[in-house]
């Protein structure tokens, strides 16, 4: 079973941006002997010098090593990929206790707003505004947390699926809630938001034609 500690070090390496996936490895005294990240979508010098930086916090005898998804190594060979959904702003207006989030994809702008704080705000405004620029999102917002670590604050968004057994969980970490929150929502969506548009819409009817509404949640 892994310490604490040890779970604080895997949260920040995911927080990273591009990081995927996370492994620790140990020796077999059970020390962390090197961690493996997976990456997509980022220089790899860029993440290798993060993560380092991270692991000098916590196993500073640890070794970085990076793996690039399939999809990753196929854009820097020069192959064509699909426009990616890019969190363009957030804002926050104190007066109304509104949160909004602007999305880009391919020239397009979708704009999302929420009134619950700038914390679950930032998650439902984030799903709104994928929704504005005309996704069928079958997920709804189960819970938001924040978690201390030792270089900052992160923010966890847990969603529930429509279907039996697809529930998603993205970590990010930022300056404020808002950012972190919708940062974190979209990385909780990355997998389904990487599927091909067709493919998406396919998905979601399924489940929406099998499941109904989605269950309703109040924040306190």
């Amino acid at each position: 079973m892994s310490s604490t500690i040890e779970e604080d070090f895997e949260l920040e390496l995911r927080s990273l941006p591009g990081v995927v996936n996370v492994g620790i490895v140990h020796s077999e005294e059970g020390d962390v002997e090197s961690v493996v990240l997976t990456i997509r979508n980022h220089d790899p010098d860029v993440v290798r010098e993060s993560a380092t930086q991270v692991a000098s916090l916590y196993y500073p005898d640890a070794v970085v090593i990076l793996e690039e998804t399939r999809a990753a190594r196929a854009d820097r060979s020069g192959a064509a990929g699909a426009a990616r959904i890019a969190l363009e702003a957030t804002a926050f207006d104190e007066h109304e206790g509104v949160s909004e989030v602007r999305l880009g994809f391919a020239g397009r702008i979708g704009v999302g707003r929420a009134g619950s704080g700038p914390l679950i705000g930032g998650a439902e405004a984030t799903l709104d505004a994928l929704r504005n620029l005309g996704n069928v999102i079958p997920f709804y917002l189960m819970g938001v947390t924040k978690v201390d670590t030792v270089i900052g604050r992160s923010v966890i968004v847990a969603l529930r699926s429509l279907a039996a057994n697809d529930d998603r969980m993205g970590i990010a970490l930022a300056h404020d809630d808002l950012l972190a929150s919708a940062k974190a929502t979209l990385d909780a969506l990355n997998r389904f938001l990487a599927l091909d548009p067709e493919r998406r819409r396919d998905a979601a009817g399924e489940i929406e034609s099998s499941s109904g509404e989605a269950p309703q949640f109040s924040y306190e």
